[in-house]
């Protein structure tokens, strides 16, 4: 009993003195880490030379199982491996191509603030198949879909010869046969590279690890546009060969590999479809049409019930908020999808909505909105929240309400043992998956779980931007309140 009063004494004492004790859930330390940009470096224009790779297996819309080699020299030529797959998990190479061109970084972007625009000029495009079916079939796409110049690019019958490498595309003939693949590098007409310092994990080390991303040009989630369309947003960061994260186990499987030679990626175990509890995004994000964002998702598996604050920015490492958009509504019971492998098919009814606008910009566009389309008209302030369900949603920010998005999920650990949850890539042009056609066939960049099912209580901190500001302009951690510590002492007390 005597130990339980000095417990109680001493928390007493700790909430009244200064500075005050502060706690912060795992979820609100991630966001905190993006929001104040996660010490990362962007250098314009990019310092490209050297060889990047991927960190996994890619999926690309379609679906398309791929991963990519790039090496760029100091005289702006660049050699690129492409490896396509037939499964999820790239261990069933179906085809290789090689790709040969030269690259001239241009200005800074106009559009998608922190990138640098670019020309790149193809020399040569080779194939080499690792099958007699992924002969036959490329075969056949080419002999169907392309110009004179192709149609007998492969005749028919033709017995597969393994290691053989056949010309796809000659600058110097002029013969191009990439159209068939829907082939195309604008992904190198927007490029962008980071730097951030990773922590050694081992106990006995400290200090940290640089690691450098590379983030080239989105890929358009149609087909028929990808050809056409010229990026404005990111697919997943390559990373260097010398300076990338630790542990990854594909890495050196890839920087390794050739095209006679394609990467076979560990096997990894098929996780079930498990949602309930919290996540959150793992970096600032880049989707088209110049919209940074962070994520965070809670599921409620006990009633199929979620939430999801959408915090969008200004800049490129999320420092500036503009909006934040809070949704919640419930999900259908998934189905494992029969067009992308690996996948899970849901369905997702959003039925709430809440806006609240953090700079002058946006609270001008909100208040000039039609009346009647966007909340209370002229009623719009910087860090008040407004519901818009009652105006079912917002014209203005291209939100309606109630409405069925038709969703895809994936959920896969990390080398590090880490939950991570693959939601579905937005389309392109920006409409709204609202129907089972429009049901994405790629994924968006992974959110990590932050708490499980059983930490939902932690929710109940505000996720909103409206704490105080510290001496530096940033939202102040909220002291716990001396109610809730003596609160804690009691139970000591009854228990001790």
């Amino acid at each position: 009993m005597v130990r339980s009063w000095w417990l109680a004494g001493l928390l007493v004492a700790c909430a009244a003195a200064e500075p005050p004790l502060r706690w912060e859930p795992r979820c609100r330390q991630q966001l905190r880490h993006l929001q104040d940009g996660a010490r990362i470096a962007a250098r314009l224009p990019p310092r490209l030379e050297g060889r990047w790779v991927s960190t996994g297996c890619e999926v690309r819309p379609g679906p398309e199982f791929l991963t990519r080699s790039y090496l760029f020299y100091a005289n702006r030529l660049f050699k690129a491996y492409q490896f396509y797959y037939w499964d999820p998990s790239c261990r069933d190479p179906s085809y290789s191509l090689v790709i040969k061109g030269k690259l001239r970084l241009r200005q800074a972007s106009w559009i998608t603030r922190g990138a640098t625009e670019a020309d790149y000029h193809l020399h040569k495009v080779g194939i080499v198949f690792h099958s007699q079916k992924a002969m036959r079939e490329v075969a056949a796409w080419i002999n169907q879909t392309s110009g004179e110049g192709c149609s007998g690019f492969l005749p028919p019958g033709r017995t597969w010869a393994p290691g053989a490498l056949y010309e796809l595309l000659s600058a110097k003939t002029e013969r191009d046969c990439t159209a068939a693949l829907g082939f195309a590098m604008h992904e190198l007409s927007l490029v962008r590279v980071e730097k951030h310092y990773q922590p050694l994990l081992q106990p006995q080390q400290s200090g940290s690890r640089l690691v450098e991303e590379l983030y080239l040009g989105d890929i358009h989630t149609e087909w028929v546009e990808r050809l056409h369309y010229r990026p404005t947003g990111y697919q997943r960061p390559m990373q260097s060969a010398v300076h990338h994260v630790h542990p990854c186990p594909a890495c050196g499987i890839i920087y390794r590999a050739d095209e006679h030679h394609p990467p076979i990626l560990p096997v990894r175990a098929q996780l079930p479809m498990q949602l309930s509890g919290s996540w959150v995004s793992t970096h600032c994000e880049v989707r088209p049409a110049v919209l940074f964002l962070t994520r965070y998702f809670i599921f409620h598996g006990s009633n199929h019930t979620w939430e999801g604050y959408y915090y969008h920015y200004s800049d490129p490492l999320c420092k500036q908020p503009t909006f934040t958009i809070y949704a919640s509504g419930h999900y259908t019971q998934g189905i494992p999808s029969s067009k992308v492998r690996g996948g899970t098919e849901l369905a997702f009814k959003v039925t709430q909505a809440q806006v609240t606008p953090m700079d002058q910009v946006t609270v001008m566009m909100l208040n000039s909105s039609e009346p009647g389309s966007c909340g209370l008209t002229g009623s719009w302030s910087a860090g008040v929240e407004q519901d818009i369900t009652p105006t079912n949603g917002c014209l203005a920010l291209g939100i309606k309400l109630p409405h069925t998005e038709y969703e895809l999920f994936k959920t896969e650990q990390d080398a590090k043992d880490r939950s991570l949850l693959y939601i579905g890539e937005r389309p392109t042009d920006g409409s709204s998956p609202d129907s089972p056609d429009k049901r994405p066939t790629s994924y968006q960049a992974p959110l990590i779980q932050c708490a499980g099912a059983s930490e939902e209580f932690s929710n109940y901190l505000s996720l909103k931007y409206l704490g105080k500001k510290d001496a530096n302009g940033n939202e102040a951690l909220k002291p716990l309140p001396v109610a809730f510590l003596l609160f804690i002492a009691l139970l000591f007390l009854r228990w001790g």
